[in-house]
Order: structure tokens, then C-alpha cells, then sequence
């Protein structure tokens, strides 16, 4: 009896932390969000379109890139290496399916939501195709605040060569 109890609340708790579908409105929202990073700022490097979505005390961990521990370092990362050369432009492309969001509840409350994925970055140079340089997996743990969704913690890993 002990093992169906436990059983019946493991189930309850991976239901309520399950990954949420990719037509919620949370879904939907962090999505925008990431498509604003990466799309409008990554890509375009358009950065003072996402900047008031950085939390001023963002943790960025990168397993190529090292540690950066606030917004004023990340910004200036992005600055300076991402849209610094536009003869040698990184583009990042999200891995169509591969977006997961799961929504983090404090007494039923939401205040937070992991995200989750696959992204391909590629480079730009006048007058080539673009080529893809890498694959990577990424964690974004994002926060409410005042109603505003927030980038909190930031995890890049798995980085290698395209096969």
C-alpha cells in the first residue's frame, strides 16, 4: 500500500511539472521571448530590443565561454563578440520541435518557468551561404517580476561540430 501511495504522489508531482503544451499562453510568451533574444538580438543584433528582459543579475553559464555573473557583462559579451564583426556574423537558429517549457509554481503560484532546447548557430560572410559552425543545448530559467517575464539563469552546453 506504502508503494501506491508513493507511486500516486510521484505521478501528482511529475504531472504538475510536466512541460506544458506548445499552444499555452506561457509557451507562447517565453517563445516571443526567446525569438527577441536570439531573432531580433542575437541575429540582428538590435540588443536594446531585449535588454529590459535580462535580470540585472543574470547568471550566464557557458561550457566554451566560461561564467558571466550580470547583465552589464552580458550585454557587453553580445557587443562585443556576437555583433562585433559583421563579416563573420554568428546567426542562431532554434531547432524546429525542440523548445520545452516548464512552468515553476510556488503554493500554485507562478513565478518562474524553465525553458529548454536545441539551437544550430550558423556564420554569415558577404557574399557566401551561410554555414553552420555548431550545435548546442540551452536552459533559460526565467522569472516573473511585476508581471514581466525575466532572464534569470542562463545554461549553454553540449557545444560541438556539425556532423
Amino acid at each position: 500500500m506504502k508503494h501506491v501511495i508513493f507511486s500516486i504522489i510521484c505521478l501528482i508531482s511529475f504531472m504538475s511539472m510536466a512541460q506544458v503544451n506548445s499552444d499555452s499562453e506561457i509557451f507562447k510568451q517565453l517563445k516571443s521571448r526567446d525569438s527577441l533574444l536570439f531573432d531580433r538580438g542575437f541575429n540582428l543584433c538590435k540588443i536594446n530590443e531585449f535588454e529590459d528582459i535580462i535580470s540585472e543579475d543574470l547568471e550566464f553559464f557557458h561550457d566554451q565561454g566560461g561564467l558571466t555573473t550580470n547583465k552589464i557583462d552580458f550585454l557587453k559579451n553580445v557587443r562585443n563578440n556576437i555583433c562585433s564583426n559583421p563579416d563573420m556574423k554568428p546567426i542562431r537558429k532554434l531547432v524546429p520541435g525542440s523548445l520545452e517549457v516548464f512552468p515553476l509554481y510556488d503554493n500554485g503560484e507562478l513565478y518562474g518557468a524553465i525553458q529548454k532546447g536545441i539551437h544550430d548557430f550558423y556564420i554569415q560572410e558577404p557574399e557566401k551561404e551561410l554555414y553552420k559552425t555548431s550545435s548546442a543545448k540551452f536552459t533559460h530559467v526565467w522569472v516573473r517580476d511585476n508581471d514581466k517575464w525575466m532572464l534569470k539563469r542562463v545554461l549553454s552546453y553540449d557545444h560541438h561540430s556539425p556532423e
